[in-house]
């Protein structure tokens, strides 16, 4: 009896050497697509995510109304100031644009001079005071 049981356990055990021996992991590159407006959400979410002291900083709005304009004047907003940042804000039924992150007002208003060359009803905010 014993030396069955002997038998039957080398048995299992020589099968399962052979077997992982044999046995091939997946191979290969993963090639992940995603989508584009995956990175703008990231983006977006990013700016919602700012500390505090972002949000006492110094803000332009340049527009405020419809949805689809607002998403019209951020995009001509960013082709003639590229080096300036923008987001669209939604205050129930508005949505407004605002530019920039100023750490100063002195910043804040030699941007706004430029800005209102362009754009009118352009306004300074803070937007926590």
């Amino acid at each position: 009896m014993r030396i069955l049981a002997i038998q039957k356990v080398f048995f299992i055990f020589i099968t399962l050497c052979i077997s992982s021996l044999s046995a091939i992991a997946q191979g290969g590159n993963i090639t992940i697509k995603q989508d584009s407006k995956f990175e703008q959400l990231l983006n977006e979410k990013k700016k919602n995510n700012v500390s505090i002291a972002a949000n006492d900083r110094y803000k332009i709005q340049i527009f405020s109304g419809e949805s689809e304009k607002a998403k019209n004047t951020l995009n001509q907003f960013r082709q003639e100031f590229s080096e300036l940042d923008g987001t669209i804000i939604f205050f129930t039924p508005i949505y407004k644009v605002w530019i920039g992150n100023f750490e100063t007002r002195i910043e804040a208003e030699r941007n706004l001079i430029e800005i209102s060359k362009r754009y009118s009803n352009v306004h300074l905010i803070k937007p926590n005071s």
